[in-house]
């Protein structure tokens, strides 16, 4: 297992992958350097909660992730889990095994640089798992001090789904923690409780019923929003810190794959701050390396030659000794530039008319926008812009020679581009393996299959089709 990266052979990605059996190594070397070893995960078999029509369940499991000392350091280990390992089988727990040693590193990314403390601003943030299979699992995590008197060294939740929805386990985690403080037993009922429960499609409520000694019977509403793809997503965080300008310069970096770093010293708006950016793609799809947060014992990953998006804590800036070819995002308060290096080009990547049509379609959020419609402004303008630069490749694909696969035409496409100035873009866009990866399903497909973007994209059609009828109209009444 790893972080999210590209699994396929690629000749930069065999690099890549030995970075990571080489972190791997390292980690495997034993405590001489203070980290709990972590084997090589195999491919994965989750646990086996309920599953729904939908194929998704509601989580895999939880576990408690604390810091022990030993050997003079604190050493992050799992303390808790639901389901108990035990309750699988014997071929599960053989490949759950690995995944759970690699758990704490994500937890506790920052290596073994910790004291006990009395006051600690929990935090809630994720990351992303991909197995060697391609699977995704998302790892939910929430740090904070448990209860107690004195000096102790802070815990973590951790909660595994397939599920990516962070406000819905937010107050999942709400739950756990207020049951947390009573007794870790009382964790137990609640979770089976909801891992019994039907995950809710979108704009849908599931109700669980859980016990608290002293207060009785409560009923948890869960609600999942109504736009899933934009569920795991708050862009609050991204535009509170970052310009409108800016976020355009990060955007160019994204959308044409390069390599992209962000840099914080809190875990929750590196992992907030990379997911926003990530969702500004849609309907494409990131895919290449992605951790929203680095540990620091795979630190070196920063060294790979391949595109990725990548979360790195402050303080570990330092062991980024090559700036060249890449774009460094200070997300730190009080920061004096917010682009520590940058390539130097990124202003003149995107169309100059289509910069300006996005800054005017930001501006009409505000402070006072609800996070829902930020979300709506925000999507719909980056929506517009690949509906104006890359929405037409449907009306490109053709039938093959054995007339059932459809073949995209590039060249045609690429001529076809709406307007002259935004040719150049789209031909280095078209260079990009998220437009490679989403031209390939639809050569699978057979016909084209109507869903949000291609319904934006019709209806962006019917508008120009109207407007030039009424501009050729005019024109003959004038003559």
């Amino acid at each position: 297992m790893s972080a999210e990266v590209d699994t396929r052979d690629h000749g930069p990605m065999k690099r890549l992958s030995s970075i990571f059996t080489s972190l791997h190594d390292k980690i495997n070397q034993g405590r001489r350097d203070g980290v709990a070893p972590v084997s090589r995960a195999p491919a994965l078999s989750s646990p086996q909660p309920p599953r729904l029509p939908s194929g998704q369940a509601f989580f895999e499991y939880l576990v408690v992730v604390s810091l022990q000392r030993k050997e003079g350091v604190y050493q992050p280990h799992i303390t808790y889990q639901f389901p108990k390992l035990a309750d699988l089988g014997h071929s599960q727990r053989e490949q759950e095994e690995g995944t759970l040693k690699a758990i704490p590193l994500f937890c506790f990314p920052e290596g073994v640089n910790w004291a006990p403390l009395t006051e600690y601003h929990s935090e809630t943030f994720s990351f992303v798992l991909t197995e060697v299979d391609g699977s995704r699992r998302n790892g939910y995590c929430r740090r904070l001090l448990p209860g107690g008197r004195g000096a102790r060294p802070p815990e973590a939740y951790c909660i595994i789904s397939s599920v990516a929805c962070f406000g819905l386990f937010s107050k999942i985690f709400d739950e756990v923690e207020k049951r947390r403080q009573i007794s870790l037993a009382m964790i137990y009922p609640f979770m089976q409780s909801l891992r019994e429960a039907p995950f809710p499609a979108p704009g849908d409520t599931v109700n669980i019923t859980s016990f608290i000694p002293e207060s009785g019977t409560e009923i948890i509403r869960l609600t999942r929003p109504c736009d899933s793809w934009l569920e795991h997503v708050d862009f609050r965080v991204l535009f509170g810190l970052l310009t409108d300008e800016e976020v355009l310069t990060v955007f160019a970096a994204t959308v044409l794959e390069r390599r992209v770093v962000f840099t914080a010293d809190e875990l929750s708006t590196l992992s907030q701050v990379l997911h926003a950016v990530a969702a500004l793609l849609y309907p494409f799809s990131w895919q290449h390396t992605f951790i929203s947060i680095v540990p620091t014992v795979l630190i070196d990953v920063v060294m790979a030659p391949t595109p990725y998006l990548l979360g790195v804590q402050k303080n570990l800036l330092d062991n980024i000794h090559d700036h060249s070819d890449m774009l460094i995002v200070d997300l730190s308060a009080g920061a004096e530039s917010r682009f520590i290096t940058s390539m130097g080009d990124e202003d003149s990547l995107l169309p100059v008319k289509l910069q300006e049509e996005l800054l005017h379609a930001l501006s009409s959020k505000t402070p006072a926008s609800t996070p829902e419609e930020l979300n709506r402004v925000v999507s719909e303008a980056f929506l517009s812009f690949f509906v104006k630069t890359v929405g037409h490749f449907s009306s490109h694909m053709k039938r093959g020679a054995n007339g059932q696969s459809r073949v995209f035409q590039k060249k045609s496409f690429c001529n076809a581009t709406e307007s002259k100035t935004y040719r150049q873009f789209v031909k280095d866009f078209c260079r990009t393996q998220m437009f490679d990866i989403l031209i390939q399903e639809e050569e699978g497909q057979p016909s084209t299959h109507e869903g949000f973007f291609q319904q934006k994209v019709a209806k962006y059609q019917e508008r120009k089709k109207k407007e030039k009828a009424k501009s050729g109209w005019l024109r003959g009444f004038v003559v």
